[in-house]
């Protein structure tokens, strides 16, 4: 019986690799990114609502960009606070900066897409990228970098989000880590000519991919993944690029507490559960595998296998899966992450089967 269970245990190690070296290798191992300038007529797209200091922060990082051809429009959600008053001293200092008002309604209360939707339809520009209000792009040659991607078949272009580093943290190492392995996840796919997935925080698409599929028509009742679903909606092996170049970031603060982590990354399952069918299987495929792999390994060590045979397995395991993540974090400028692989690793794989269960036997959330 233990010999079979070492067996299964090498065939998920297997896989493991192949999922590492395959599908993450496509990203990992891609060259050095190259950037041509262009003059593409871009909007930049800001939501903000109740949050007038960060918004204050941000909108001078952006009307500063070294960019010949773009727009800053600032999309006010129905702030109830002095948010606007800031928002509209903005729009009067800056002659690229448009700010739309959004009005709650019955229909759309609070709801997000309903407030992107008016702010794209008033875009001037045929090109958009998105950007969070509470985070900042990392260099004056964001919208360049963003930009250069675009060509006349990649509509859409996926750009890397960071999290600050906060030293002597572990949960901010962690919360980071996780970071690490989506965004090298959500690359990799895309250039093997499956995407399924973008990030808000910092992803362009043509205006004209948004009207051709009626915006977030399809998923406009469920109040989360205005890009996320989007994208997975949208994507396709023709028409997707990334960008990796340090200076395309973006960069915001981590979750303070776990707690607030949790939520978010309970909020990511739940909008994954209406992703395509085949994108749901392929990444939970991964982590499935991370899964059996812990529990296999702590069953042999139980039933004490032979130590000479299993160590070296787990460490050969180790040992490339290790470098692999090294090389996305040396890309990724997240080098710090990948110093304690195994034990992050071991938190993180926990982690998402705890947020499985909540979200499995716990009421579904209405996440703003």
């Amino acid at each position: 019986m233990t010999i079979i269970i070492f067996y299964v245990f090498v065939c998920v190690i297997i896989l493991q690799l192949a999922y590492y070296l395959g599908i993450f290798g496509k990203f990992i191992f891609s060259g050095q990114q190259q950037v041509t300038q262009k003059k593409l007529p871009v909007s930049v797209l800001v939501l903000v609502k109740n949050n007038h200091k960060s918004a204050q922060k941000l909108i001078p990082q952006l009307v500063s960009q070294n960019y010949p051809d773009f727009e800053v429009v600032i999309i006010d959600n129905a702030s109830g606070d002095e948010t606007i008053d800031a928002l509209e001293e903005l729009e009067k200092e800056h002659t690229n900066v448009r700010l739309i008002k959004v009005e709650n309604n019955e229909a759309f209360w609070g709801n997000k897409k309903y407030a992107y939707t008016l702010g794209i339809k008033a875009a001037r520009k045929e090109y958009l990228l998105f950007i969070d209000a509470e985070y900042e792009p990392a260099s004056s040659d964001w919208i360049m970098h963003m930009a250069s991607q675009f060509t006349l078949n990649k509509t859409i272009v996926l750009g890397f989000s960071a999290y600050r580093l906060v030293k002597n943290s572990l949960l901010n190492k962690l919360i980071r880590f996780d970071a690490l392995i989506n965004a090298t996840q959500c690359f990799a796919w895309a250039k093997l000519g499956a995407p399924y997935s973008g990030d808000g925080r910092n992803l362009g698409y043509k205006k004209e991919e948004f009207f051709s599929r009626n915006g977030y028509i399809n998923h406009m009742n469920i109040r989360t993944g205005e890009d996320s679903l989007f994208i997975n909606e949208a994507a396709t092996p023709k028409n997707t690029a990334v960008c990796y170049t340090p200076e395309s970031f973006t960069h915001g603060d981590a979750p303070a507490k776990f707690s607030s982590w949790i939520h978010e990354k309970r909020k990511t399952a739940y909008t994954l559960s209406f992703f395509k069918t085949a994108d749901q299987v392929k990444l939970k495929i991964f982590v499935w595998l991370q899964a059996l792999f812990f529990i296999l390994m702590a069953t042999l060590l139980i039933l004490q296998f032979n130590w000479m045979i299993l160590v070296p397995v787990i460490a050969f395991r180790y040992l490339l899966c290790w470098i692999v993540m090294a090389q996305s974090a040396a890309k990724l400028n997240e080098k710090d992450t990948i110093y304690w692989f195994p034990f992050m690793e071991i938190l993180l794989i926990f982690t998402q089967l705890y947020v499985v269960m909540v979200n499995a036997f716990s009421k579904k959330a209405h996440w703003q």
